[in-house]
């Protein structure tokens, strides 16, 4: 462990031949762009190709996580009661046919192309929305978002080129196969990429021609209630998309248990998914669930350091480390740990914390008060298991009740934190720094469970098989990458993990037509994006033709019966 941290200063700019304890993020300049808006926009529940208020008139209004002010936006909260109106909606325009039956595949390709179009249009004021509610820096939201107009694209092609079948049936009958929709389909998605994954779901139900009831989540709905507008300008006939914001608790609930319901798509953590199929299960209603994630990076001796160290980081901090295939563990060879985890901690130190409008931001705040006291209180308690900071971690967060409840204390483990470089007016936000630990062992919780936060445990192996066997210890299976330059190990290795997602010296990377989903059942159900996706929001209709010559009866043509 000294030798890790003797060595972490000659990778820090500017630090040369520096003790630790001097070391400072670099401050940003005082210029930044204004964090909330001085009037309150409100927002309704989307149904029926309209905005409305909430039955009970319950509304949110939502708070910048980096500030902790509020947005100037206030959003109408959905209950059991406007589920109930929602799902009438999307139930009345799917029997109505006027999606389902009466838009053939030409026309539904022409709307989803006509929504990728609009989408891309208002992908500026997105990005900016996407990253006041979420935290998230407005330079990730604009690389992120920029690509989802290729989802609507992907569907429209190919529900366009998409052909039905013609199994072999024995006798004189022509059986002919083909895909039909099925009926009210429930989105329920949430905080941490609240545009990207309620278009990861979207796209192939439309396609597919179903209705939708789409819920995003409280905290960030702002983005996803925009798809309204964009769909009523496409083309989309009234109902067949319906947004109303809730909590999962209550509308999520009420959705997923709602008996009009034929599908339930999820995205949450795993105790969320258990619940959803139990409710979900009671009606028969089909359930695909992406849930959590414990995502290893294994990086083997041959790599260039500052290249894995690069990408490690990109998989570990993105986010602030909230996603579900957050690169939490990194698992590394035994005879290039030491300089790694040292090179690892230099530059998370160096990565900047601040506005997320800011284009040179590259962590933001966490989303929520409760999402940080989590992630500090998994380091702290790793800390009590033995682990040690090797950067970042906080040393105290003021209780709730304080005039500035969030306020940080630095760690006096490894120098100050970067949090004393922010500006005042962000001194309040929900910011947790980049945080790597050492000394952890394999059962450890913050091992086990999904931290969701910026934080990274490193672990020496001394083998492949180790390696392997490190990675695969884990209720999840969602992702994982590996990083090395001899191919056959690559694949070799890949063949061998535990995740139905696996980049080899990537991580992150996503498109349309790739398959996402985990392979245990902490990680989820079934999988989104691509033909299997779509596939999923259809089902067969099989029709049986005779064209036998001459009249037939069953019960006079005995010697016929068993044919």
């Amino acid at each position: 462990m000294n030798s890790i941290v003797s060595s972490i200063t000659k990778y820090l700019p500017g630090q040369t031949h520096r003790s630790l304890s001097h070391c400072r993020l670099k401050p940003f300049r005082r210029h930044f762009s204004p964090s909330c808006t001085p009037r309150s926009k409100h927002h309704g529940l989307w149904i029926n190709d309209r905005s409305r208020p909430a039955l009970k008139g319950l509304t949110h209004t939502l708070q910048n996580p980096a500030t902790r002010k509020d947005l100037g936006h206030v959003v109408s909260i959905a209950e059991a009661q406007d589920i109930d109106v929602a799902v009438e909606a999307a139930e009345s325009s799917f029997h109505s046919g006027v999606w389902s039956r009466e838009t053939d595949v030409k026309g539904r390709s022409k709307v989803l192309l006509n929504m990728a179009h609009g989408l891309e249009k208002r992908l500026p004021e997105l990005s900016r929305l996407e990253s006041l509610q979420t935290g998230r820096p407005l330079r990730e939201m604009r690389a992120q978002l920029s690509r989802l107009p290729e989802w609507f694209e992907y569907f429209a092609a190919l529900v366009r080129t998409e052909e039905g079948s013609l199994p072999p049936f024995p006798g004189p009958y022509l059986n002919y196969v083909r895909r039909v929709p099925l009926g009210v389909c429930a989105l329920l998605t949430p905080w941490n990429h609240p545009l990207l994954i309620a278009v990861k779901k979207l796209a192939p139900a439309l396609a597919g021609g179903n209705s939708v009831v789409l819920k995003p989540p409280e905290l960030a709905p702002l983005a996803v209630l925009a798809l309204g507008e964009i769909a009523r300008d496409a083309g989309l006939p009234p109902g067949v998309l319906n947004i109303v914001p809730g909590q999962g608790k209550v509308a999520g609930r009420a959705l997923a248990a709602h008996p009009r319901v034929r599908k339930v798509d999820l995205t949450g953590g795993t105790d969320t998914g258990r619940m959803t199929a139990c409710v979900a299960g009671k009606n028969l209603a089909k359930v695909v669930a992406e849930l959590g994630g414990k995502t290893p990076m294994l990086v083997f001796p041959d790599v260039d350091v500052d290249e894995a160290v690069n990408m490690c980081a990109f998989g570990a901090f993105v986010a602030a480390g909230q996603t579900c295939v957050s690169g939490s563990r990194l698992l590394v060879h035994e005879s290039i740990f030491d300089d790694f985890a040292a090179r690892f901690a230099a530059k998370a130190q160096g990565l900047r914390l601040g506005d997320p409008l800011h284009l040179e931001t590259d962590v933001g705040p966490l989303i929520s008060r409760a999402q940080l006291e989590r992630v500090h209180g998994f380091v702290e308690r790793a800390k009590t298991e033995g682990a040690t900071v090797l950067c970042g971690g906080l040393g105290s967060i003021a209780s709730s009740s304080s005039s500035s409840p969030t306020t940080p204390t630095p760690t006096p483990v490894r120098g100050a934190s970067p949090l004393q470089s922010l500006p005042r007016h962000l001194a309040s936000g929900f910011f947790y720094p980049p945080t790597a630990l050492t000394g952890v062992h394999p059962d450890m919780e913050i091992m086990q469970e999904e931290v969701f936060g910026p934080v990274v445990c490193l672990l020496p192996f001394a083998s492949e098989s180790e390696a392997v066997a490190l990675a695969n210890r884990s209720p999840y299976g969602l992702g994982a990458s590996v990083h090395t330059k001899c191919g056959r190990r690559a694949h070799r290795v890949a063949d061998s993990l535990q995740a139905g997602v696996i980049w080899l010296n990537e991580h992150h990377r996503n498109a349309p037509a790739s398959p996402w989903g985990g392979v245990t059942a902490a990680s989820g159900l079934g999988r989104e994006n691509g033909r299997e996706a779509w596939m999923d929001y259809t089902q067969s209709k099989s029709v049986v033709v005779g064209y036998a010559e001459g009249a037939f009866d069953w019960f006079s043509q005995r010697g016929a019966r068993y044919g």
